[in-house]
């Protein structure tokens, strides 16, 4: 069984679980994948307990007040790890990339296998760009700050990020409007930046916010989402992977 731990946001975990029925589409009930989603909305937030408010990157390891804040998200994304292991999931899949900041640590904590998104973006990026191509990366501040994608990317591409005036005024909104239910307004907020990565000659753009996806793809069918030319959405990426591991068990 899948374990998924989701609430981060809650939108985005249910767009994930959709996605991992929908490349998995039974004739019978019996057919679908076995999951298990664990809503654990109640986790700290993940870009207040990296300083993203105040302007500034945390420094947990030499910042008290920083890596209690980091702890505190730390032990609940562990808890909830625990829970789903108590169900018998065989791994486990955060449907948030800001929260894979903590993916080192809580993969030290838990004793399930745990399957890094940005690492499987990276992992399908190589299959479709070459290398030293310029990809764009939407997300949130403390996705950026904190280097989750820069860890595998750096190496091969030149990523690229909207500058912080569009950072703000687009992506932040458009993050903000999707965790409102207001999807339209998401849709229109988020084709700024999408225009500047454009601009940027990027050869695909990373949705690298669950959210992002919800905004871009909501009036758009499954196969429009599949076949996006420009677009890498990390959600689908990691309920493919899923479904490989799944079915290797």
């Amino acid at each position: 069984m899948i374990g998924i731990l989701g609430g981060m946001g809650t939108q985005a975990g249910l767009d994930f679980c959709n996605k991992l029925a929908i490349l998995n589409r039974g004739k019978i009930d019996q057919d679908y994948p076995l999951f298990l989603l664990y809503n654990k909305s109640n986790i700290p937030g993940r870009p207040e307990s990296i300083g993203i408010h105040t302007g500034k990157l945390s420094n947990k390891a030499n910042n008290k007040k920083s890596k209690k804040k980091y702890l505190l998200v730390l032990k609940s994304l562990v808890k909830g790890c625990q829970l789903l292991k108590k169900s018998n999931c065989k791994f486990i899949v955060i449907p948030c990339n800001t929260a894979h900041y903590w993916f080192d640590d809580l993969q030290s904590k838990t004793k399930l296998p745990i399957i890094n998104m940005p690492k499987e973006v990276f992992k399908e990026t190589k299959k479709k760009c070459k290398k030293n191509s310029s990809v764009g990366l939407l997300a949130t501040e403390g996705t950026l700050m904190t280097g989750v994608y820069n860890k595998f990317f750096d190496k091969d591409y030149n990523l690229i990020f909207p500058s912080n005036n569009i950072q703000k005024s687009s992506v932040n909104k458009a993050i903000k409007f999707v965790k409102m239910g207001k999807v339209k307004l998401a849709n229109k907020s988020i084709q700024p930046a999408i225009n500047y990565l454009i601009k940027k000659k990027c050869k695909k753009i990373i949705l690298g916010c669950t959210e992002l996806p919800i905004a871009i793809f909501a009036f758009k069918s499954f196969k429009t989402i599949k076949s996006s030319k420009v677009f890498l959405d990390p959600n689908l990426i990691l309920a493919n992977a899923a479904m490989k591991k799944y079915k290797s068990k």
